[in-house]
């Protein structure tokens, strides 16, 4: 998943990849800090669950091998942080291949009353908008270029279509902002450009579509992909397919990439995944008193020295069995 260890792999690469590697390594460095913040987000939506995304590269490995949940999730907040990184460094002006959005094209923007009064108020477009269009092409010209030998259509057609969902999550929900100008505090003009969605509201939106995941089949063209089950609509662009069921990642097993519950922290009182009955699988937990240091009395001095004690802080923690 890590795009510079891919470019070391040049010889091995499809076309459209080694292209970005030999001729723009800046975008490539880029696409690499998007998949790493694709992961952490994974690792911060999935804390509390049995499967916590963990980045061990042989258990992480297993899990992109597979067509389960997971592994869905994975594809498409990976797609959505190459997007949002390289958007992001266009509009901070770091790559010379890009900047802000063009705006000359674009129609006026929808209704301004989630901003404010906008009655006898002119607008235009300005500041500098996300390039989102940008962003979307070379997340979709890299994640989207390999060649997977000796494996299915059905494989590809599914991890394409979960690579676009995280894509559209976030070039569909772009936001507009406004500014405003004129005398003593007047507005009688708004200039307006379009950001991207914060990369947590991302990575919500995706987890929600996790929940809801769709099961598939492939179809006898071997082209299509058939939902599974009687009366289910078809999945949507925006919605994550699979097309196995997920092992219960109790125990660890390296052939699932399982790492297992065992130690884990969990929320004795909760009932949801994060609660110690259904993260422990039933093995029960442990509870253990813990001593820690934490920062605490904290004071500014000027200029510009914050100072801080050191106290001890005893916590409760349980642990799975």
């Amino acid at each position: 998943m890590d795009p510079n260890s891919i470019c070391r792999k040049t010889k091995r690469l499809a076309g459209k990849q080694a292209e970005l590697c030999q001729t723009q390594p800046e975008i490539v460095n880029e696409v690499a800090k998007g998949a790493k913040l694709g992961v952490r987000e994974c690792q911060y939506q999935f804390r509390f669950r049995r499967w916590n995304c963990t980045s061990q590269n042989k258990y992480f490995g297993k899990i992109l091998q597979q067509d389960i949940r997971e592994t869905a999730f994975v594809y498409a907040i990976t797609a959505a942080g190459v997007t949002h990184a390289v958007t992001q460094a266009c509009s901070m002006g770091e790559l010379l291949q890009c900047g802000c959005e063009a705006t000359r094209s674009r129609g006026p923007p929808p209704r301004l009353a989630s901003i404010g009064p906008t009655e006898g108020v002119k607008w235009e477009w300005g500041g500098c908008g996300d390039d989102v269009e940008f962003g979307y092409e070379k997340s979709k010209q890299f994640m989207d270029a390999r060649r997977r030998k000796g494996k299915s259509d059905i494989r590809t057609l599914i991890d394409l279509h979960n690579n676009e969902a995280g894509r559209l999550a976030v070039k569909n929900y772009m936001r507009t902002e406004c500014k405003c100008h004129g005398l003593s505090g007047s507005c009688t003009l708004r200039t307006c450009w379009k950001k991207m969605p914060h990369f947590r509201e991302v990575g919500d939106r995706l987890l929600e579509r996790f929940n809801g995941a769709s099961k598939v089949m492939g179809g006898n063209d071997g082209k299509t992909l058939i939902p599974v089950g009687q009366n289910i609509k078809p999945p949507d662009k925006q919605d994550l397919i699979y097309s196995a069921e997920s092992p219960d990642f109790c125990l660890p097993n390296r052939k699932t990439g399982s790492l297992g519950t065992r130690g884990r922290m969990c929320n004795s009182t909760a009932l949801d995944v994060s609660g110690c009955d259904l993260l422990c699988c039933e093995r029960g937990h442990r509870d253990e008193t813990v001593v820690l240091e934490e920062n605490c009395l904290c004071r500014f001095h000027w200029c510009c020295v914050v100072q801080c004690k050191k106290c001890s802080v005893r916590k409760e923690l349980s642990l799975c069995h």
